[in-house]
């Protein structure tokens, strides 16, 4: 059975092949309320949250160059806009990696990008005909997300706004850029599209997306767990 980190570690030395990480953040609720921390400025705080106002932070992190992308949306969190971040950042960064062929993807097997969700599967096989590009979705099973790299780019904004008022989406941003991540800042964008949870594929449309979708067996050895839930490969050749 090969881990998660083999598959990274091979990755990391293909030439050919780039590494990236991605996840989601818990919502950032926007208003002038008391977050805890510390601040070198004098803030007053409300005591209570009273704003129905928030963001959702989602990132993308090349471990292997220690550059960030932050994108935010006051929408919800969706298949369809894990993707369309994913897209976004590949149209801003593709002609710096004309020589790549494959992308290795690390997340978490949450229920919006799960290896059996529909409409996401059916999102990154599209992206794959699009841009021409294979991918391996590597997904860190239960209680090993602590391991995805991105995770710990989120201690680090968190600390940079701790005890600050994030009143406002402006706000939001302008703390985002300027945190570092290994000195570096990352890349900040505000997806301004609405997105609606609930969409799924009915299982006769999913077939000639599904048949595009290779996942690893375990080759005989019934005792090991189901590696097609967590290593997933959809190929330009075949799609």
């Amino acid at each position: 059975m090969k881990q998660v980190s083999e598959i990274n570690q091979e990755a990391d030395f293909e030439e050919t092949t780039l590494r990236i990480s991605l996840d989601a953040k818990a919502r950032v609720k926007l208003g002038e309320f008391d977050r805890g921390g510390k601040s070198r400025v004098k803030t007053f705080a409300n005591d209570h949250d009273f704003s129905k106002d928030s963001l959702v932070p989602f990132g993308i992190l090349l471990p292997k160059l220690a550059e960030f992308f932050l994108f935010f949306s006051a929408s919800r969190f969706t298949s369809d806009f894990i993707v369309d971040c994913l897209e976004q950042w590949w149209e801003k960064v593709s002609n710096r990696f004309v020589h790549i062929q494959t992308l290795v993807i690390n997340q978490d097997n949450g229920p919006e990008n799960h290896s059996r969700r529909t409409q996401f599967l059916k999102r990154i096989v599209e992206f794959v005909q699009k841009y021409h590009l294979n991918i391996r979705l590597a997904y860190y099973p239960p209680y090993y997300s602590k391991y995805n790299p991105i995770e710990r780019t989120w201690a680090v904004l968190e600390n940079h706004w701790n005890g600050s008022l994030l009143d406002e989406v402006e706000t939001v941003l302008n703390f985002a850029q300027t945190m570092t991540w290994k000195g570096k800042h990352p890349t900040v964008n505000l997806i301004e599209q609405t997105y609606e949870k609930g969409v799924r594929l009915k299982p006769k449309e999913m077939e000639r997306f599904e048949a595009q979708v290779q996942r690893l067996s375990n080759q005989g050895q019934e005792k090991m767990p189901d590696l097609g839930k967590w290593f997933v490969d959809i190929s330009w050749d075949s799609a």
